[in-house]
Protein backbone atom coordinates (compact mmCIF):
# COMPACT_ATOMS: atom_id res chain seq x y z
CA UNK A 1 0.00 0.00 0.00
CA UNK A 2 1.25 3.79 -0.95
CA UNK A 3 2.12 5.96 1.67
CA UNK A 4 -0.38 9.00 1.30
CA UNK A 5 3.01 11.45 1.81
CA UNK A 6 2.96 14.75 -0.09
CA UNK A 7 5.65 14.16 -2.92
CA UNK A 8 2.73 10.89 -4.09
CA UNK A 9 0.11 13.20 -3.85
CA UNK A 10 1.40 16.06 -6.01
CA UNK A 11 2.47 13.10 -8.10
CA UNK A 12 -1.08 12.47 -8.68
CA UNK A 13 -2.09 16.36 -9.38
CA UNK A 14 0.71 16.32 -11.96
CA UNK A 15 -1.14 13.69 -13.97
CA UNK A 16 -4.30 15.37 -13.59
CA UNK A 17 -2.86 18.41 -15.08
CA UNK A 18 -1.50 16.33 -18.06
CA UNK A 19 -5.12 14.54 -18.06
CA UNK A 20 -6.74 17.82 -18.67
CA UNK A 21 -4.43 19.32 -20.82
CA UNK A 22 -5.26 16.27 -23.28
CA UNK A 23 -9.09 16.77 -22.96
CA UNK A 24 -9.41 13.66 -20.50
CA UNK A 25 -11.62 13.81 -17.39
CA UNK A 26 -10.36 10.83 -15.69
CA UNK A 27 -10.99 11.29 -12.02
CA UNK A 28 -8.57 9.53 -9.97
CA UNK A 29 -8.84 7.25 -6.64
CA UNK A 30 -6.34 7.19 -3.98
CA UNK A 31 -5.29 3.68 -3.14
CA UNK A 32 -7.23 3.06 -0.24
CA UNK A 33 -10.78 4.41 -1.98
CA UNK A 34 -9.93 2.31 -5.12
CA UNK A 35 -11.46 -1.24 -4.23
CA UNK A 36 -14.50 0.91 -3.31
CA UNK A 37 -15.48 1.78 -6.97
CA UNK A 38 -15.45 -1.45 -8.94
CA UNK A 39 -13.06 -0.97 -12.36
CA UNK A 40 -11.37 2.35 -11.23
CA UNK A 41 -8.28 1.02 -9.76
CA UNK A 42 -6.76 -0.40 -12.87
CA UNK A 43 -7.56 2.86 -14.64
CA UNK A 44 -5.80 4.92 -11.76
CA UNK A 45 -2.64 2.32 -12.25
CA UNK A 46 -3.12 3.57 -16.25
CA UNK A 47 -3.19 6.96 -15.68
CA UNK A 48 -0.53 7.53 -13.20
CA UNK A 49 1.78 5.53 -15.48
CA UNK A 50 0.66 7.60 -18.08
CA UNK A 51 2.45 10.54 -16.37
CA UNK A 52 5.61 8.53 -16.68
CA UNK A 53 5.25 9.62 -20.56
CA UNK A 54 6.03 13.36 -20.19
CA UNK A 55 7.87 13.77 -17.17
CA UNK A 56 10.30 15.92 -17.44
CA UNK A 57 13.29 14.35 -15.65
CA UNK A 58 12.66 11.13 -17.49
CA UNK A 59 13.01 13.43 -21.20
CA UNK A 60 15.97 15.35 -20.13
CA UNK A 61 17.58 12.09 -18.90
CA UNK A 62 17.38 10.43 -21.65
CA UNK A 63 18.23 13.57 -23.90
CA UNK A 64 22.01 12.92 -21.14
CA UNK A 65 22.07 9.28 -21.66
CA UNK A 66 21.79 9.24 -25.95
CA UNK A 67 25.10 10.89 -26.19
CA UNK A 68 27.16 7.91 -23.27
CA UNK A 69 24.16 5.03 -24.05
CA UNK A 70 25.74 3.16 -21.42
CA UNK A 71 24.19 5.26 -18.98
CA UNK A 72 21.13 3.79 -19.94
CA UNK A 73 21.52 0.34 -18.60
CA UNK A 74 23.22 1.76 -15.58
CA UNK A 75 20.21 4.27 -15.00
CA UNK A 76 18.11 0.77 -15.62
CA UNK A 77 19.90 -0.95 -13.19
CA UNK A 78 19.49 1.73 -10.40
CA UNK A 79 15.37 1.93 -11.22
CA UNK A 80 15.47 -1.78 -10.81
CA UNK A 81 17.16 -1.91 -7.37
CA UNK A 82 14.94 0.87 -6.23
CA UNK A 83 11.74 -0.64 -7.29
CA UNK A 84 13.30 -3.93 -4.85
CA UNK A 85 14.20 -6.16 -7.31
CA UNK A 86 17.96 -7.00 -8.33
CA UNK A 87 19.45 -8.28 -11.41
CA UNK A 88 20.58 -11.42 -9.62
CA UNK A 89 17.46 -12.35 -9.50
CA UNK A 90 16.45 -11.83 -13.05
CA UNK A 91 18.80 -15.23 -13.90
CA UNK A 92 16.75 -17.50 -12.57
CA UNK A 93 13.78 -16.30 -14.83
CA UNK A 94 15.23 -18.79 -17.33
CA UNK A 95 14.91 -16.25 -19.95
CA UNK A 96 14.76 -16.71 -23.80
CA UNK A 97 15.76 -12.99 -25.41
CA UNK A 98 14.31 -12.03 -28.70
CA UNK A 99 15.16 -8.75 -30.93
CA UNK A 100 15.30 -8.12 -34.40
CA UNK A 101 13.60 -5.27 -36.56
CA UNK A 102 10.60 -7.41 -38.61
CA UNK A 103 9.15 -10.64 -36.70
CA UNK A 104 10.73 -10.75 -33.20
CA UNK A 105 6.92 -10.24 -31.71
CA UNK A 106 6.06 -12.82 -34.02
CA UNK A 107 8.71 -15.45 -33.24
CA UNK A 108 8.06 -14.72 -29.12
CA UNK A 109 4.62 -15.66 -29.97
CA UNK A 110 5.59 -18.86 -31.31
CA UNK A 111 8.30 -19.66 -29.02
CA UNK A 112 6.07 -19.14 -26.10
CA UNK A 113 3.22 -20.95 -27.43
CA UNK A 114 5.42 -24.33 -28.11
CA UNK A 115 6.87 -24.12 -24.08
CA UNK A 116 3.30 -23.46 -22.45
CA UNK A 117 2.09 -26.70 -24.65
CA UNK A 118 4.73 -28.32 -23.10
CA UNK A 119 3.17 -27.60 -19.71
CA UNK A 120 5.45 -24.59 -18.43
CA UNK A 121 4.15 -22.02 -16.84
CA UNK A 122 5.22 -19.21 -19.43
CA UNK A 123 5.97 -15.37 -18.93
CA UNK A 124 5.70 -13.21 -21.93
CA UNK A 125 6.74 -9.16 -22.01
CA UNK A 126 6.14 -7.62 -25.54
CA UNK A 127 5.47 -4.20 -26.71
CA UNK A 128 3.43 -2.32 -27.65
CA UNK A 129 -0.03 -3.46 -26.60
CA UNK A 130 -3.23 -3.19 -29.09
CA UNK A 131 -5.43 -1.94 -26.76
CA UNK A 132 -4.87 -2.44 -23.01
CA UNK A 133 -1.39 -2.13 -21.39
CA UNK A 134 -1.95 -5.29 -19.86
CA UNK A 135 -1.04 -7.15 -22.66
CA UNK A 136 2.58 -6.48 -22.82
CA UNK A 137 2.68 -8.53 -19.58
CA UNK A 138 0.87 -12.53 -19.88
CA UNK A 139 1.19 -15.66 -18.49
CA UNK A 140 0.51 -18.55 -19.93
CA UNK A 141 -0.33 -16.65 -23.42
CA UNK A 142 -3.13 -14.21 -21.67
CA UNK A 143 -2.39 -10.61 -20.58
CA UNK A 144 -2.52 -10.59 -16.49
CA UNK A 145 -5.87 -9.32 -14.79
CA UNK A 146 -6.48 -5.91 -14.16
CA UNK A 147 -6.48 -6.72 -10.33
CA UNK A 148 -3.24 -8.56 -10.76
CA UNK A 149 -1.95 -5.59 -13.15
CA UNK A 150 -3.05 -2.90 -10.24
CA UNK A 151 -1.50 -4.93 -7.37
CA UNK A 152 1.83 -5.12 -9.01
CA UNK A 153 1.59 -1.80 -10.08
CA UNK A 154 1.32 0.00 -7.02
CA UNK A 155 3.83 -2.11 -5.19
CA UNK A 156 6.87 -1.32 -8.15
CA UNK A 157 5.15 2.48 -8.58
CA UNK A 158 5.26 3.25 -4.21
CA UNK A 159 9.06 1.96 -3.75
CA UNK A 160 10.07 3.64 -6.87
CA UNK A 161 8.21 7.36 -5.76
CA UNK A 162 9.27 6.77 -1.60
CA UNK A 163 12.93 6.60 -2.91
CA UNK A 164 12.87 9.64 -5.78
CA UNK A 165 13.84 12.27 -3.58
CA UNK A 166 16.63 10.76 -2.93
CA UNK A 167 17.82 10.40 -6.88
CA UNK A 168 16.98 13.96 -7.64
CA UNK A 169 13.39 12.96 -7.74
CA UNK A 170 13.76 10.85 -11.27
CA UNK A 171 11.54 8.10 -12.59
CA UNK A 172 11.45 6.07 -15.13
CA UNK A 173 10.38 6.63 -18.49
CA UNK A 174 6.91 4.66 -19.33
CA UNK A 175 9.00 1.35 -21.33
CA UNK A 176 11.40 1.02 -18.11
CA UNK A 177 8.72 1.42 -16.02
CA UNK A 178 7.01 -1.66 -17.35
CA UNK A 179 9.84 -3.55 -18.31
CA UNK A 180 10.77 -3.42 -14.32
CA UNK A 181 7.02 -4.44 -13.53
CA UNK A 182 7.19 -7.27 -16.00
CA UNK A 183 10.23 -8.61 -14.18
CA UNK A 184 8.21 -8.26 -11.21
CA UNK A 185 5.11 -9.77 -12.32
CA UNK A 186 7.23 -12.91 -13.64
CA UNK A 187 9.24 -13.54 -10.04
CA UNK A 188 6.10 -12.92 -8.46
CA UNK A 189 3.91 -15.26 -10.26
CA UNK A 190 6.73 -17.81 -10.01
CA UNK A 191 6.94 -18.52 -13.68
CA UNK A 192 8.72 -21.43 -15.57
CA UNK A 193 10.39 -19.19 -18.31
CA UNK A 194 10.14 -15.71 -19.53
CA UNK A 195 9.98 -14.67 -23.62
CA UNK A 196 11.40 -11.07 -23.70
CA UNK A 197 11.18 -9.17 -26.24
CA UNK A 198 13.63 -6.06 -26.54
CA UNK A 199 11.99 -2.52 -26.80
CA UNK A 200 14.27 -0.68 -29.72
CA UNK A 201 17.68 -2.21 -30.84
CA UNK A 202 19.30 -4.16 -28.10
CA UNK A 203 22.69 -3.40 -26.89
CA UNK A 204 21.16 -0.37 -24.85
CA UNK A 205 17.53 -1.20 -24.50
CA UNK A 206 16.56 -1.25 -20.64
CA UNK A 207 15.74 -5.36 -21.32
CA UNK A 208 19.51 -5.83 -21.90
CA UNK A 209 20.25 -5.47 -18.04
CA UNK A 210 19.20 -9.45 -18.20
CA UNK A 211 22.98 -11.40 -18.17
CA UNK A 212 22.33 -14.93 -18.30
CA UNK A 213 19.47 -15.62 -21.01
CA UNK A 214 19.65 -19.24 -21.91
CA UNK A 215 18.95 -18.70 -25.47
CA UNK A 216 18.86 -15.29 -27.48
CA UNK A 217 17.85 -14.58 -31.15
CA UNK A 218 17.71 -12.13 -33.92
CA UNK A 219 14.66 -12.06 -36.34
CA UNK A 220 15.03 -10.27 -39.55
CA UNK A 221 17.07 -6.98 -39.74
CA UNK A 222 15.81 -3.43 -41.59
CA UNK A 223 16.03 0.05 -41.38
CA UNK A 224 13.95 1.56 -38.38
CA UNK A 225 14.36 3.89 -35.71
CA UNK A 226 17.78 5.42 -37.60
CA UNK A 227 17.81 8.14 -34.85
CA UNK A 228 18.56 5.78 -31.98
CA UNK A 229 19.99 3.21 -34.15
CA UNK A 230 21.53 3.92 -36.96
CA UNK A 231 21.00 4.63 -40.53
CA UNK A 232 22.28 1.85 -42.05
CA UNK A 233 21.79 -2.03 -41.46
CA UNK A 234 25.21 -2.65 -40.54
CA UNK A 235 24.82 -0.26 -37.80
CA UNK A 236 21.47 -1.98 -36.95
CA UNK A 237 23.06 -5.05 -36.85
CA UNK A 238 25.73 -3.97 -34.28
CA UNK A 239 22.69 -2.58 -31.90
CA UNK A 240 20.91 -5.85 -32.38
CA UNK A 241 24.19 -8.14 -31.25
CA UNK A 242 24.73 -6.13 -27.91
CA UNK A 243 21.99 -8.83 -26.77
CA UNK A 244 24.50 -11.62 -27.32
CA UNK A 245 26.04 -13.16 -23.97
CA UNK A 246 29.07 -14.93 -23.65
CA UNK A 247 28.51 -18.83 -23.75
CA UNK A 248 25.03 -18.30 -24.38
CA UNK A 249 23.44 -19.92 -27.41
CA UNK A 250 22.06 -17.28 -30.41
CA UNK A 251 20.35 -17.81 -33.20
CA UNK A 252 19.36 -15.79 -36.14
CA UNK A 253 17.47 -16.09 -39.34
CA UNK A 254 19.20 -15.16 -42.97
CA UNK A 255 20.07 -11.85 -43.25
CA UNK A 256 19.81 -8.81 -45.51
CA UNK A 257 22.88 -7.19 -47.24
CA UNK A 258 25.55 -6.96 -44.89
CA UNK A 259 24.00 -7.74 -41.57
CA UNK A 260 24.99 -11.41 -41.31
CA UNK A 261 28.88 -10.00 -41.32
CA UNK A 262 28.71 -7.45 -38.22
CA UNK A 263 26.64 -10.00 -36.50
CA UNK A 264 29.02 -12.96 -36.47
CA UNK A 265 32.33 -10.43 -35.46
CA UNK A 266 29.84 -9.61 -32.61
CA UNK A 267 29.21 -12.50 -31.51
CA UNK A 268 32.91 -13.61 -32.21
CA UNK A 269 33.98 -10.68 -30.02
CA UNK A 270 31.34 -11.60 -27.07
CA UNK A 271 32.46 -15.42 -27.11
CA UNK A 272 28.50 -16.06 -28.39
CA UNK A 273 27.91 -19.56 -30.36
CA UNK A 274 25.70 -18.40 -33.35
CA UNK A 275 24.02 -20.37 -35.76
CA UNK A 276 21.81 -19.64 -38.86
CA UNK A 277 18.27 -21.20 -38.80
CA UNK A 278 17.21 -23.31 -41.78
CA UNK A 279 14.58 -22.47 -44.14
CA UNK A 280 11.16 -23.70 -42.61
CA UNK A 281 10.59 -26.53 -45.99
CA UNK A 282 14.05 -27.78 -44.44
CA UNK A 283 13.10 -29.26 -41.27
CA UNK A 284 12.48 -33.10 -41.11
CA UNK A 285 9.18 -33.65 -39.73
CA UNK A 286 7.86 -37.68 -38.93
CA UNK A 287 4.63 -36.52 -37.15
CA UNK A 288 2.98 -34.22 -39.49
CA UNK A 289 3.49 -31.44 -41.87
CA UNK A 290 4.02 -28.07 -40.58
CA UNK A 291 0.95 -25.60 -40.03
CA UNK A 292 1.58 -22.11 -38.95
CA UNK A 293 -1.53 -20.59 -36.88
CA UNK A 294 0.03 -17.46 -38.38
CA UNK A 295 -0.53 -16.02 -41.94
CA UNK A 296 2.29 -14.87 -44.33
CA UNK A 297 4.75 -16.11 -46.09
CA UNK A 298 7.12 -14.19 -43.60
CA UNK A 299 6.00 -16.46 -40.79
CA UNK A 300 8.55 -19.00 -41.81
CA UNK A 301 11.53 -17.46 -40.92
CA UNK A 302 9.78 -16.64 -37.10
CA UNK A 303 8.35 -20.46 -37.00
CA UNK A 304 12.00 -21.75 -37.65
CA UNK A 305 13.91 -19.34 -35.35
CA UNK A 306 11.14 -20.15 -33.10
CA UNK A 307 11.35 -23.48 -33.39
CA UNK A 308 15.54 -23.32 -32.47
CA UNK A 309 15.16 -21.27 -29.29
CA UNK A 310 12.63 -23.30 -27.71
CA UNK A 311 14.59 -26.86 -28.94
CA UNK A 312 17.63 -25.32 -27.39
CA UNK A 313 15.74 -24.05 -24.23
CA UNK A 314 14.51 -27.55 -23.57
CA UNK A 315 18.28 -28.90 -24.70
CA UNK A 316 19.38 -26.89 -21.95
CA UNK A 317 17.27 -27.61 -19.09
CA UNK A 318 18.37 -31.97 -19.82
CA UNK A 319 14.46 -32.63 -21.56
CA UNK A 320 13.41 -34.22 -24.02
CA UNK A 321 11.93 -32.89 -27.63
CA UNK A 322 8.28 -33.56 -28.49
CA UNK A 323 7.40 -33.45 -31.86
CA UNK A 324 3.87 -33.21 -30.76
CA UNK A 325 4.39 -30.17 -28.89
CA UNK A 326 6.44 -28.58 -31.64
CA UNK A 327 4.10 -28.46 -34.12
CA UNK A 328 1.02 -28.03 -32.16
CA UNK A 329 2.60 -24.77 -31.06
CA UNK A 330 3.37 -23.42 -34.42
CA UNK A 331 -0.54 -24.21 -35.25
CA UNK A 332 -1.55 -22.88 -31.81
CA UNK A 333 -0.07 -19.79 -31.97
CA UNK A 334 -1.63 -16.31 -31.98
CA UNK A 335 -0.47 -12.76 -32.56
CA UNK A 336 -3.08 -10.24 -32.68
CA UNK A 337 -2.94 -7.37 -35.00
CA UNK A 338 -0.26 -8.92 -37.34
CA UNK A 339 -1.70 -10.82 -40.61
CA UNK A 340 -5.31 -11.03 -38.67
CA UNK A 341 -8.09 -11.32 -40.84
CA UNK A 342 -11.56 -10.56 -39.09
CA UNK A 343 -15.05 -11.35 -40.92
CA UNK A 344 -17.71 -9.26 -39.71
CA UNK A 345 -21.03 -10.42 -41.64
CA UNK A 346 -20.49 -8.07 -45.34
CA UNK A 347 -17.39 -6.32 -43.87
CA UNK A 348 -13.77 -8.23 -43.64
CA UNK A 349 -10.97 -6.32 -41.82
CA UNK A 350 -7.39 -7.36 -42.56
CA UNK A 351 -5.18 -6.16 -40.04
CA UNK A 352 -1.38 -6.09 -40.02
CA UNK A 353 0.83 -3.44 -38.21
CA UNK A 354 3.62 -3.39 -40.45
CA UNK A 355 5.37 0.21 -40.26
CA UNK A 356 9.10 -0.70 -41.91
CA UNK A 357 9.68 -1.01 -45.43
CA UNK A 358 10.18 -4.58 -45.51
CA UNK A 359 7.42 -5.34 -43.37
CA UNK A 360 5.10 -3.48 -45.69
CA UNK A 361 6.56 -5.43 -48.69
CA UNK A 362 5.49 -8.69 -46.63
CA UNK A 363 2.30 -7.07 -45.82
CA UNK A 364 1.29 -6.72 -49.26
CA UNK A 365 1.59 -9.90 -50.41
CA UNK A 366 -0.07 -10.97 -47.23
CA UNK A 367 -3.39 -8.68 -47.72
CA UNK A 368 -2.74 -9.64 -52.31
CA UNK A 369 -3.09 -13.23 -52.36
CA UNK A 370 -5.61 -13.50 -48.74
CA UNK A 371 -7.94 -10.91 -50.02
CA UNK A 372 -8.23 -12.52 -53.53
CA UNK A 373 -9.13 -16.16 -51.94
CA UNK A 374 -11.70 -13.97 -50.27
CA UNK A 375 -12.96 -12.26 -53.02
CA UNK A 376 -13.02 -15.85 -54.89
CA UNK A 377 -15.99 -16.72 -52.86
CA UNK A 378 -17.66 -13.28 -52.42
CA UNK A 379 -21.33 -13.17 -53.62
CA UNK A 380 -20.41 -10.21 -55.76
CA UNK A 381 -18.49 -6.84 -56.23
CA UNK A 382 -15.78 -6.40 -53.18
CA UNK A 383 -15.08 -2.64 -52.08
CA UNK A 384 -11.21 -2.36 -51.27
CA UNK A 385 -10.79 0.18 -48.74
CA UNK A 386 -7.04 1.24 -47.40
CA UNK A 387 -7.54 2.48 -43.88
CA UNK A 388 -3.47 3.85 -43.07
CA UNK A 389 -1.74 5.66 -40.72
CA UNK A 390 2.18 6.41 -39.71
CA UNK A 391 3.85 8.06 -36.88
CA UNK A 392 7.46 9.09 -35.95
CA UNK A 393 10.54 9.45 -38.34
CA UNK A 394 8.73 6.38 -40.70
CA UNK A 395 8.76 6.62 -44.55
CA UNK A 396 5.31 6.61 -44.96
CA UNK A 397 4.99 7.91 -48.80
CA UNK A 398 7.50 5.00 -49.46
CA UNK A 399 4.96 2.76 -47.76
CA UNK A 400 2.17 4.04 -49.45
CA UNK A 401 4.09 3.51 -53.02
CA UNK A 402 4.05 -0.37 -51.95
CA UNK A 403 0.56 -0.29 -51.42
CA UNK A 404 -0.86 1.31 -54.77
CA UNK A 405 -0.31 -2.00 -55.78
CA UNK A 406 -3.39 -3.21 -53.97
CA UNK A 407 -5.67 -1.40 -56.06
CA UNK A 408 -7.90 0.54 -53.29
CA UNK A 409 -11.46 2.01 -54.58
CA UNK A 410 -10.85 4.14 -51.19
CA UNK A 411 -7.67 5.25 -49.34
CA UNK A 412 -8.46 6.56 -45.77
CA UNK A 413 -6.25 8.74 -43.14
CA UNK A 414 -6.77 9.09 -39.91
CA UNK A 415 -4.37 9.52 -36.78
CA UNK A 416 -3.93 6.63 -33.66
CA UNK A 417 -7.04 8.17 -31.66
CA UNK A 418 -9.34 5.88 -31.04
CA UNK A 419 -12.68 8.13 -30.68
CA UNK A 420 -13.22 12.07 -31.12
CA UNK A 421 -15.13 12.09 -28.47
CA UNK A 422 -12.72 12.11 -25.28
CA UNK A 423 -13.61 9.19 -22.99
CA UNK A 424 -11.35 7.50 -19.73
CA UNK A 425 -9.19 5.07 -22.76
CA UNK A 426 -5.96 5.55 -20.43
CA UNK A 427 -4.81 2.83 -22.39
CA UNK A 428 -4.45 4.05 -25.53
CA UNK A 429 -3.22 8.07 -24.92
CA UNK A 430 -0.01 9.24 -26.00
CA UNK A 431 0.84 12.44 -24.46
CA UNK A 432 4.17 12.46 -26.90
CA UNK A 433 2.87 13.69 -29.72
CA UNK A 434 0.26 16.78 -30.33
CA UNK A 435 -2.91 15.84 -32.02
CA UNK A 436 -2.09 18.74 -34.62
CA UNK A 437 0.72 16.98 -35.22
CA UNK A 438 -0.80 13.72 -35.59
CA UNK A 439 -3.56 15.61 -37.96
CA UNK A 440 -0.75 17.03 -40.47
CA UNK A 441 1.31 13.89 -40.49
CA UNK A 442 -2.52 12.48 -41.75
CA UNK A 443 -2.38 15.27 -44.99
CA UNK A 444 0.73 14.47 -45.72
CA UNK A 445 -0.18 10.80 -46.20
CA UNK A 446 -3.63 11.91 -48.20
CA UNK A 447 -1.40 13.67 -50.43
CA UNK A 448 1.31 11.24 -50.75
CA UNK A 449 -1.24 9.11 -51.81
CA UNK A 450 -2.72 11.39 -54.56
CA UNK A 451 0.25 11.61 -55.55
CA UNK A 452 1.38 8.49 -56.04
CA UNK A 453 -1.80 7.92 -57.82
CA UNK A 454 -1.48 10.55 -60.24
CA UNK A 455 -4.87 12.35 -58.77
CA UNK A 456 -3.35 15.50 -58.17
CA UNK A 457 -2.99 17.68 -54.95
CA UNK A 458 -6.22 18.09 -53.73
CA UNK A 459 -4.99 21.89 -51.88
CA UNK A 460 -9.26 22.05 -50.79
CA UNK A 461 -8.89 18.73 -48.38
CA UNK A 462 -9.95 19.33 -44.74
CA UNK A 463 -10.10 17.03 -41.99
CA UNK A 464 -13.73 15.93 -40.85
CA UNK A 465 -14.25 18.13 -38.50
CA UNK A 466 -17.52 18.45 -36.94
CA UNK A 467 -19.65 18.37 -39.64
CA UNK A 468 -17.54 18.99 -42.66
CA UNK A 469 -16.06 16.15 -44.93
CA UNK A 470 -13.12 16.57 -47.82
CA UNK A 471 -15.22 16.51 -50.98
CA UNK A 472 -14.15 12.96 -53.22
CA UNK A 473 -13.07 13.18 -56.65
CA UNK A 474 -15.03 11.17 -59.02
CA UNK A 475 -13.22 8.22 -59.83
CA UNK A 476 -11.18 5.28 -58.28
CA UNK A 477 -8.65 5.96 -55.52
CA UNK A 478 -10.38 8.19 -53.69
CA UNK A 479 -9.20 9.76 -50.36
CA UNK A 480 -10.35 11.01 -46.98
CA UNK A 481 -8.80 12.42 -43.98
CA UNK A 482 -10.50 11.72 -40.44
CA UNK A 483 -9.84 12.14 -36.68
CA UNK A 484 -10.41 9.41 -35.57
CA UNK A 485 -10.09 5.48 -35.83
CA UNK A 486 -14.16 5.09 -35.02
CA UNK A 487 -14.79 8.14 -37.45
CA UNK A 488 -13.25 6.16 -40.06
CA UNK A 489 -14.86 3.19 -39.48
CA UNK A 490 -18.05 3.90 -39.33
CA UNK A 491 -17.76 6.07 -42.63
CA UNK A 492 -15.97 3.00 -44.62
CA UNK A 493 -18.26 0.09 -43.21
CA UNK A 494 -21.81 2.44 -44.04
CA UNK A 495 -23.74 1.05 -41.15
CA UNK A 496 -22.76 -2.48 -42.46
CA UNK A 497 -20.92 -3.56 -39.22
CA UNK A 498 -23.40 -4.26 -36.38
CA UNK A 499 -20.40 -3.81 -34.32
CA UNK A 500 -20.00 -0.61 -35.50
CA UNK A 501 -23.35 0.27 -35.91
CA UNK A 502 -23.49 -0.21 -31.99
CA UNK A 503 -26.09 2.89 -30.69
CA UNK A 504 -23.55 3.11 -27.89
CA UNK A 505 -20.47 4.63 -30.44
CA UNK A 506 -21.26 8.32 -31.12
CA UNK A 507 -21.23 9.02 -34.91
CA UNK A 508 -19.92 12.25 -36.45
CA UNK A 509 -22.86 14.14 -38.47
CA UNK A 510 -21.64 13.57 -42.76
CA UNK A 511 -23.06 15.80 -44.80
CA UNK A 512 -25.41 14.26 -47.62
CA UNK A 513 -23.24 15.08 -50.34
CA UNK A 514 -20.56 13.40 -49.06
CA UNK A 515 -22.84 9.95 -47.95
CA UNK A 516 -23.81 9.51 -51.50
CA UNK A 517 -19.93 9.85 -53.23
CA UNK A 518 -19.84 6.29 -50.50
CA UNK A 519 -22.48 4.96 -52.84
CA UNK A 520 -19.73 1.88 -53.90
CA UNK A 521 -19.09 1.29 -50.47
CA UNK A 522 -23.06 0.54 -50.22
CA UNK A 523 -23.78 -1.25 -53.38
CA UNK A 524 -20.54 -3.60 -52.96
CA UNK A 525 -21.53 -7.27 -51.81
CA UNK A 526 -18.54 -7.37 -49.59
CA UNK A 527 -16.14 -4.61 -48.19
CA UNK A 528 -12.84 -5.32 -47.78
CA UNK A 529 -10.51 -3.25 -45.67
CA UNK A 530 -6.79 -3.06 -45.27
CA UNK A 531 -6.02 -1.42 -41.93
CA UNK A 532 -2.20 -1.12 -41.73
CA UNK A 533 1.01 1.56 -40.87
CA UNK A 534 0.71 1.72 -37.13
CA UNK A 535 0.46 -1.05 -34.78
CA UNK A 536 -1.38 1.40 -32.71
CA UNK A 537 -3.66 2.15 -35.44
CA UNK A 538 -4.48 -1.39 -35.26
CA UNK A 539 -4.84 -1.51 -31.64
CA UNK A 540 -7.68 1.42 -32.31
CA UNK A 541 -9.27 -0.55 -34.66
CA UNK A 542 -9.75 -3.07 -32.68
CA UNK A 543 -10.45 -1.98 -29.53
CA UNK A 544 -13.81 -1.06 -31.73
CA UNK A 545 -14.04 -4.11 -33.40
CA UNK A 546 -13.26 -6.75 -30.98
CA UNK A 547 -15.37 -5.17 -27.63
CA UNK A 548 -13.76 -8.28 -25.96
CA UNK A 549 -10.30 -6.96 -25.67
CA UNK A 550 -11.21 -3.70 -23.93
CA UNK A 551 -13.05 -5.67 -20.78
Amino acid sequence: MLRRGSAFAARLARRDRALSLAGLSCRHYSTETAPHIPGMEYQDAICTLNTLQTNASALEQVRRERSNPQLQLNAMRGFLERAGLTVDELDHLNIIHVTGTKGKGSTCAFTEQILRNYGFRTGFYSSPHLVQVRERIRINGQPIGKDLFTKYFWQVYGRLDETKDAHGGTMPAYFRFLTILAFHVFLQEKVDLAVIEVGIGGAYDCTNIIRRPWVCGISSLGIDHTQILGDTVEKIAWQKGGIFKPGVPAFTVRQPGGAMPVLKERAKEIRCPLWVCPQLEDYQVDCGPLQLGLAGQHQCSNASLALQLSHTWLQRRCLPGNCVCLLSGLADAKWPGRTQTLKHEEVTYFLDGAHTMRSMQACVQWFRETAAEHERSASGAVARVLLFNATGERDSAAMLKLLVTCHFDFAVFCPNITEAIASCNADQQNFNVSVENMLTRCLDNERSWRLHNRLGDNEGTQLLIQDSLPRLPEHRGDTLVFPCILSALQWITQGRDSVLADPAKSTLPVKQSVTAKAAPLREAAEIHVLITGSLHLVGGALKHLDPASSK
